[in-house]
């Protein structure tokens, strides 16, 4: 049975996040593919739609209830497009750079890019590393969502992000605090503010950081 519009709108609600009927369309048809892609490649644990978008898209798009997202927003390590591509479809006029390595996960965001006429997104495969050499201050956004090791993941990202643009962050409390204690870029790069408590998540956040001067 095809992915519900309903459905959509009934769990993004949840998160007090409302959108026009085409946006929950393209939600509708991307979990769709999700769900067929996930068949031969790993893209998710999550099977259920409502587990999908409660999970995948909800906790995505919850950063535009907080923040007012404008410009250019690089999502490293995009996986299967979260938050990167699900934010595009929340804020439309956003230009979206995703960077991810693995080739089949590129096939199946170009995959959603096109079934969704989703415009001003580009899919690279360039490590973060790489990119922010040749794109210094370019973005006003950075996203990072379910990123292993954030080593040289983070001063690449303080690279790339223009003097006033923000690194968001979703962690669990636990992640947080091993970055705070064990990872020094983490509070020697940026400033950070309260993070956001993810909504029906007992310990999942966005955080979200200034580059110092």
């Amino acid at each position: 049975m095809p992915v519900q519009v309903e459905t959509v709108a009934a769990c993004l609600a949840e998160f007090g996040i409302g959108l026009d009927h085409a946006q929950l369309q393209y939600i509708a048809v991307y979990t769709e593919l999700l769900r067929r892609w996930n068949r031969a490649i790993n893209l998710t644990a999550i099977r259920d739609v409502e587990g999908i978008v409660r999970r995948h898209f909800a906790e995505s798009i919850y950063l535009t209830t907080i923040v007012r997202l404008r410009g250019a927003l690089l999502d490293v390590g995009s996986g299967a497009g979260f938050p990167g591509l699900a934010l595009k479809i929340a804020q439309p006029d956003l230009r979206v750079i995703l960077l991810e390595p693995v080739a089949k996960k590129r096939a199946f965001l170009k995959e959603v890019v096109r079934e969704c006429a989703l415009s001003h997104v580009e899919v690279s495969a360039t490590r973060v590393e790489d990119y922010s050499a040749a794109h210094p201050q370019a973005f006003e956004f950075v996203t990072m969502r379910a990123v292993g090791s954030f080593g040289t993941v983070l001063p690449a990202s303080a690279k790339c992000l223009a003097p006033d643009g923000t690194l968001c962050l979703w962690l669990t409390r636990a992640e947080a605090l091993t970055l705070v204690e064990h990872e020094p870029s983490f509070s020697a790069l940026f400033s950070w503010s309260v993070p956001a408590i993810i909504p029906l998540s007992r310990d999942r956040e966005i955080w979200f950081g200034k580059p110092k001067p």
